[in-house]
């Protein structure tokens, strides 16, 4: 395989993904609660507001594997495909960091837009896009057709959870909001950390969106507990966001901006 996907290990069971020289993952496989990256546990907080009991869940984006380990923790018994199109990653995720027994985690080595082609509707409780390329969101996943496609995926009730790299101007985010708006999700919620919510630096941001109303309560309540600041935007707050915005069609499809440093702002 070389050097272009590699397993960096950190001496207290951690395990990094490094891919063409960037990190794409960091697991901790003997504890699958672990999530030490702000922008998987704000993933894991709206997971947490959904009603108990499995869930059906498709991640766009797989690398380590990181946020469906926890999901088969938390939610036992819960079906999940992962669309991987890195093969070489997934073989060496899957030979040097098992999954657990009995699990229901199905990898498929396609891409984002063509996997979710071949879902059935209706057949996602949530549907996690963290799909990054050179440390960027592919254009392939920001456009309405796209988001279109997820919300036929999705349940009536059914939440995409989207993770957004973006410089502190934040008019990427704003025009994926825009997008989630044109492909008819009625709510919105975004979640990051504070100083990425202020526009002080590059970084994650997470949004919720759904046909349903979220759990915003719950979600603010997880947030106000978390051990670095973070804060979340509903409702007039995310409009405020948008300020006028173009939605991404599929004709002016963007990457995400570029991070400043690659490898640090996107590791799931």
């Amino acid at each position: 395989m070389g050097d272009r996907v590699r397993l960096d290990r950190d001496g207290y069971g951690g395990v990094t993904v490094v891919v063409d020289g960037t990190p794409q993952s960091y697991v901790q496989p003997a504890d699958p609660l672990l999530l030490v990256f702000e922008y998987v546990q704000h993933f894991a907080l709206v997971v947490g507001s959904l009603p108990p009991g499995p869930l059906a869940v498709t991640h766009v984006g797989g690398a380590g594997l990181t946020f469906p380990r926890w999901v088969e923790a938390v939610r036992p018994g819960s079906t999940q495909v992962v669309l991987e199109p890195d093969v070489e990653v997934t073989e060496m995720v899957r030979r040097e960091m098992p999954l657990p027994r009995r699990h229901r985690i199905r990898v498929r080595s396609l891409d984002g837009a063509t996997g979710m082609r071949g879902l059935a509707d209706g057949s996602a409780d949530v549907v996690v896009v963290d799909a990054f390329a050179g440390g960027r969101m592919p254009a392939s996943v920001t456009t309405v057709g796209f988001l279109a496609d997820v919300r036929r995926v999705l349940r009536s009730s059914g939440v995409v959870l989207v993770n957004v790299a973006d410089e502190p101007r934040r008019r990427f985010l704003a025009r994926m909001l825009a997008t989630l708006a044109a492909a008819g999700y009625a709510d919105r919620l975004v979640v990051a950390t504070s100083e990425v919510m202020r526009g002080r630096r590059f970084g994650n941001s997470v949004v919720a969106a759904s046909s349903a109303p979220l759990d915003v309560a719950a979600v603010r309540r997880g947030v106000s507990s978390m051990p670095f600041p973070a804060g979340a935007r509903h409702a007039d707050e995310v409009e405020r966001m948008v300020a006028g915005a173009r939605p991404f069609t599929e004709h002016e499809a963007e990457e995400s901006p570029a991070p400043p440093d690659l490898g640090r702002w996107h590791l799931r």
